[in-house]
C-alpha cells in the first residue's frame, strides 16, 4: 500500500515557521532582494525581515543567513536597519566568527547623515560585545561623543561604560573618561549629562579598587562644583536622570551647615513632584544630609510627612506598598511624629492583604497613650475579617499594643472577648498574647485565669493556642482547680499530639503542676515522663531523660530549676537587631527597605561592587556583647534626645552568650513506670521547700566558680608590656576569625577621631584597607555606605601565635570611630590599641 501524503495540518505555518527548509526559503528571499532596486524592494525585505525576526524569536537558528541579512542592510529604510541590527545583536554573541561581517556596515552607518542611523549603528557596535572586535569601537566611540547630535552622544556616552566591560585596558588607554566627564561638565543636553554622569560612576567605581587616580576622580564627582552644577540643572533633566543626581548627591559631604541649607533649597520643589522616586530620593538626600543636626533633622520628618501621604493614596498598590515600605522605616525610628496620622494608616476594604499587614505594623508602632483607644477600636473590628491572615495580624497587633502601654485595662478586656468568638484561630492568637500579658502583667493572672479556664483544649487545634494554654494550666496550676485532670488528660492523648512543641510545653507543665500539687499530679508526672523519653522527638525525649535525671538526684534542687521563682519581663526581644535596622536605613530609597533586610543578604557577591560585606562576618556582632558597650554608628550626638534614636540605642540591654556541649548518648531507664516513678518518696518530700538556701547532696562537689569567673583569685600585676611588635604577613582565614571572634572577650572598646582627610579618603574605603596594611594590619573583611562603614581587622604579634581582632565601625560625617578588640594575649590589647589608633589617625594625611 502507497504511504499517504502528509496531512496539510502539519505543514508549517508563517507565524510559527520551523525547519531548515524555511530557512533556506529565507536565504534565498534576501539573497535575490539584496541588490534589488525595485520600488517596492524596501516593502519586500520588510516582510523578509519580519519572517526572519519571528523564526529567531521562536528559537529557529537563522544565523546561517546573516551573510544575506548583512548585504539587505545597505538601505536607508530606517525600520530595515533597526530589525537587522536586532538581528546581529543576537547572533553576533553566538556567533563570533560572522561578527567581522558587521563591521564594515556598521562602521559605515555610523558616518550617515540621518542621526538616528548614527546612533543605532553605535549602539548595535557597542552591543555586539566580541572582544576580537574592540579595535574597531575606539573611533566611533571618541566620534560619537563629539557627535552634533545629542542623541549620537548619548549613545556614546552609555557605549563607553560597554566598552570598559569588554576591555578595560581599551577605554582608559582613548581616555574616553576625561571625554565623559568634559561632556559631563559642557554638554547643554541633560540626557547626555545624565549618561556620562552615570557611565563615569560605572567606570570609577570598579577601577578605584586598583587605581588610586580613579579614586581621586571618584572624590572629584563628588565634590561641590560638581554636585551644585547638576542640582542647579536637576528641573532639566528626566525622572530617571534625577534619581541619578540625587543618589550622587546623597552621598555629598557638605562641609558646614550652609552648604546643607543650600542643597536642601535647591531641592525643596523635588518632594512634590508626580513620581514616587523622585520623592523618596529627595528624601534620602534630607535625611542624610541632617543626620548630625538633631532638631534639623526632626523638622524633615515633619517635611517630609505630607509628600509620602500622598504618594500612599496615590496610584498602584504596588507603588502604595512601596512608600508604605519606606515609612514604616521612618515610624520605626520617630513614632512620636506619626502619631497624629494614624488615622491614614487604617486599612481600605480594596487595600491588598501585603499592604493591610504593613499598615497594621504601622498602627502598632504609632499608638501612645492618646490614640490608643481609637487604634485598638478599629483593630478589633478586622478581627472578624473574612480575610484570616489580616484577622490574625490584626489580635497580634492589639496584644503588641498591650504589651507596649502602662493602662492596659481596656485592652485586656478586648483581647478576652476574642476568645468568646469561637473561631479556632481567633482562639489560637488571642491565648498566646494572653500568655505573653501574663509574663509581662502578672497582676492580671487573676482575671485572665478566669476567662481561660472555661477553655476546652479539645475545642484548640492550632499547636501554638494549644502550647500556649498548656503554659498557662502549669504557671497557674494554683489558681486552676482543673489544672492537674486537664493535664492528665492531655498525657492519656500523647500520641495523638504530633506537635514536638506542644509535647515540650506539657512535660515542663506537668513539672511545674507537680511541685505545686503533687499529691494530684505524681501519677501524670510518671506517665508523662515514659512518654517523653519513649518519644522519637530528639528534643523531646532530651528535655523528659533531663527532668528524670533531675529528679533522681533531688526533688528540691529539680523544683529551684523548672519552677524558681519568675520577675515580670519588661522587655521581649527583638527578631531584628538594631545594626541591621541601622544598616538599613543606610539603604533607604532601595529593595533593602522592601525586603526589610540590607543589601548583602539578598544579592551575590559579584554585584555588591569591589566594597564587599563578607557574608560570614556580617552577625559577628549580634549578642555578643551588651548593648552597653555597642555604640550605634548612627549616634553623632551626646544630647540627642529620644524621638530620633537610632533603632540600637532603643533595645534593652541584654547579653547572649552560647556554649557548646558534647552530645551523648542516653538510654531509657529501664524501670521507668509511671505509678512507681517517685513511690519512694513520701509527698511531702516530693513537696519539699529549701527556704534556706542550696543544699547539695555528696554528689554536688562539682563547682562552677571557675566556669562562671567567681571565685578565682586574681592574678599579680603583669610587668610592663615591652614595645609591641606586629607580623609583617599574618595569616587567619575567615572561618578562624569568626570563631576566634564568637570566644574571645572583649578586651577594649574605644572611640577614636579620624582627621577630615581621612573622612573624605573614606568615599573609597580600599584606601583605608591599603594604609592599614602598610602598618601590619590585614583587613578580613568591609562593608558599608555612607557614611556609615564597618571593618574587620586583624594583626599577629611578631615572633608569637597571638592574634589581635578589631572591629572599627567609622561615621564619616562625624569623623569617629568606634573599635572594639578582642585579643589572644589580654596584656597586650592596650599596647595593640595605641598602635592601632597611631595608624588610623594618620589615614588620609600622607
Amino acid at each position: 500500500m502507497a504511504p499517504t501524503a502528509p496531512s496539510a495540518a502539519k505543514s508549517a505555518s508563517p507565524s510559527q515557521p520551523s525547519g531548515k527548509s524555511e530557512v533556506a526559503d529565507l536565504k534565498q528571499q534576501l539573497r535575490q532582494l539584496a541588490g534589488s532596486r525595485a520600488p517596492d524592494a524596501d516593502d519586500q525585505r520588510r516582510d523578509v525581515f519580519k519572517r526572519v525576526i519571528s523564526c529567531m524569536t521562536a528559537g529557529i537558528d537563522v544565523s546561517a543567513a546573516f551573510g544575506e541579512m548583512v548585504l539587505c542592510s545597505a538601505t536607508s529604510d530606517a525600520v530595515l536597519k533597526k530589525m537587522c541590527y536586532l538581528y546581529v545583536g543576537v547572533h553576533a554573541r553566538n556567533h563570533p566568527d560572522l561578527a567581522l561581517l558587521t563591521i564594515n556596515f556598521l562602521q559605515r552607518d555610523c558616518r550617515d547623515q540621518d542621526p538616528t542611523i548614527r546612533g543605532l549603528a553605535l549602539r548595535s557596535l557597542c552591543s555586539l560585545r566580541v572582544p576580537n572586535l574592540v579595535e574597531y569601537l575606539v573611533t566611533p566611540l571618541a566620534t560619537g561623543l563629539k557627535d552634533p547630535s545629542a542623541y549620537v552622544r548619548m549613545i556614546a556616552a552609555v557605549g563607553a561604560a560597554k566598552l570598559y566591560h569588554i576591555s578595560a585596558t581599551a577605554c582608559l588607554d582613548a581616555d574616553l573618561p576625561a571625554a565623559l566627564k568634559t561632556l559631563m561638565l559642557s554638554d547643554p543636553d541633560a540626557q547626555v549629562v545624565a549618561n556620562c554622569m552615570h557611565a563615569l560612576q560605572e567606570i570609577w567605581t570598579l577601577e578605584a579598587a586598583k587605581s588610586e587616580e580613579a579614586a581621586r576622580e571618584i572624590e572629584t564627582l563628588y565634590s561641590k562644583p560638581v554636585v551644585f552644577y547638576l542640582l542647579n540643572r536637576i528641573k532639566e533633566f528626566s525622572e530617571w536622570a534625577q534619581c541619578l543626581v540625587l543618589e550622587l548627591v546623597s552621598n555629598f559631604l557638605p562641609s558646614d551647615n550652609n552648604e546643607i541649607f543650600d542643597i536642601m533649597n535647591l531641592l525643596e520643589d523635588r518632594l512634590q513632584h508626580a513620581n514616587g522616586a523622585v520623592v523618596l530620593a529627595t528624601i534620602k538626600v534630607f535625611l542624610h544630609l541632617t543626620m548630625s543636626m538633631t532638631d534639623v533633622h526632626q523638622q524633615v520628618y515633619e517635611r517630609i510627612k505630607a509628600p509620602l501621604l500622598t504618594l500612599v493614596g496615590a496610584g498602584s498598590p504596588e507603588q502604595s506598598y512601596s512608600v508604605l515600605c519606606h515609612l514604616h522605616l521612618l515610624v520605626m525610628r520617630a513614632p512620636i511624629l506619626f502619631s497624629s496620622d494614624y488615622k491614614s494608616f487604617y486599612c481600605q476594604f480594596s487595600d491588598p492583604s501585603y499592604v493591610k499587614k504593613l499598615k497594621l505594623e504601622m498602627l502598632t508602632a504609632i499608638a501612645n497613650e492618646s490614640n490608643t483607644y481609637e487604634i485598638v477600636t478599629e483593630l478589633c473590628e478586622y478581627a472578624g475579617n473574612v480575610d484570616v491572615p489580616i484577622a490574625r495580624e490584626s489580635i497580634r497587633a492589639v496584644g503588641k499594643i498591650a504589651l507596649q502601654q502602662y493602662d492596659v485595662n481596656a485592652i485586656v478586656d478586648r483581647l478576652l472577648q476574642f476568645l468568646e468568638m469561637d473561631k479556632d484561630y481567633v482562639t489560637a492568637e488571642t491565648l498566646v498574647l494572653v500568655k505573653d500579658l501574663l509574663r509581662k502583667y502578672p497582676q492580671w493572672s487573676h482575671d485572665c485565669i478566669a476567662v481561660v479556664g472555661n477553655i476546652s483544649s479539645k475545642n484548640i487545634q492550632e499547636p501554638k493556642g494549644k502550647a500556649a494554654l498548656i503554659w498557662m494550666l502549669g504557671e497557674y496550676s494554683q489558681d486552676m482547680h482543673d489544672a492537674p485532670y486537664i493535664l492528665e488528660s492531655l498525657v492519656e492523648n500523647w500520641e495523638e499530639e504530633h506537635s514536638p512543641e506542644v509535647r515540650l510545653h506539657l512535660l515542663t507543665a506537668v513539672m511545674k503542676c507537680f511541685f505545686k500539687r503533687p499529691p494530684e499530679t505524681q501519677m501524670a508526672l510518671g506517665a508523662t515522663l515514659a512518654a517523653g523519653l519513649s518519644d522519637t522527638h530528639q528534643d523531646v525525649h532530651d528535655r523528659a531523660l533531663f527532668y528524670y535525671r533531675l529528679l533522681q538526684y533531688d526533688p528540691a534542687v529539680a523544683e529551684r530549676v523548672v519552677n524558681p521563682p519568675k520577675q515580670a519581663v519588661s522587655v521581649f526581644a527583638d527578631t531584628q537587631s538594631g545594626e541591621i535596622k541601622d544598616r538599613i536605613f543606610d539603604e533607604f530609597n532601595s529593595l533593602s527597605v522592601v525586603y526589610q533586610k540590607p543589601s548583602y543578604m539578598f544579592t551575590d557577591k559579584e554585584h555588591r561592587g569591589p566594597f564587599e560585606y563578607s557574608e560570614d562576618l556580617t552577625n559577628l556582632t549580634v549578642g555578643a556583647e551588651t548593648t552597653e558597650n555597642t555604640i550605634s554608628a548612627q549616634r553623632y550626638q551626646e544630647n540627642d534626645n529620644d524621638l530620633l534614636l537610632s533603632t540600637s540605642d532603643k533595645e534593652d540591654n541584654a547579653t547572649a552568650t552560647s556554649n557548646g556541649s558534647s552530645a551523648s548518648t542516653y538510654n531509657a531507664p529501664s524501670d521507668l513506670s509511671g505509678p512507681s516513678l517517685l513511690s519512694s518518696q513520701t509527698p511531702s518530700e516530693t513537696s519539699l521547700r529549701n527556704p534556706g538556701g542550696p543544699t547539695y547532696s555528696s554528689q554536688s562537689n562539682f563547682s562552677l566558680d571557675d566556669l562562671l569567673g567567681l571565685g578565682v583569685p586574681e592574678s599579680p600585676a603583669p610587668p610592663p608590656a615591652p614595645a609591641l611588635t606586629l607580623n609583617s604577613k599574618p595569616v587567619l582565614d575567615p572561618g578562624t576569625f569568626q570563631k576566634k571572634w564568637g570566644q574571645l572577650a572583649l578586651s577594649l572598646s574605644q572611640e577614636c577621631t579620624l582627621s577630615p582627610q581621612g573622612a573624605a579618603s573614606l568615599m573609597n574605603p580600599q584606601l583605608l584597607i591599603r594604609h592599614m596594611q602598610s602598618n601590619y594590619i590585614q583587613c578580613i573583611a568591609s562593608g558599608g555606605q555612607p557614611p556609615n562603614y564597618k571593618f574587620f581587622f586583624y594583626a599577629q604579634k611578631d615572633g608569637a601565635t597571638a592574634f589581635f581582632l578589631v572591629e572599627c565601625i567609622v561615621n564619616t560625617a562625624s569623623a569617629k570611630a568606634q573599635i572594639k578588640i578582642k585579643a589572644d594575649d589580654g596584656t597586650a590589647a592596650e599596647a595593640f590599641s595605641t598602635l592601632f589608633q597611631s595608624a588610623l589617625s594618620k589615614f588620609g594625611l600622607s
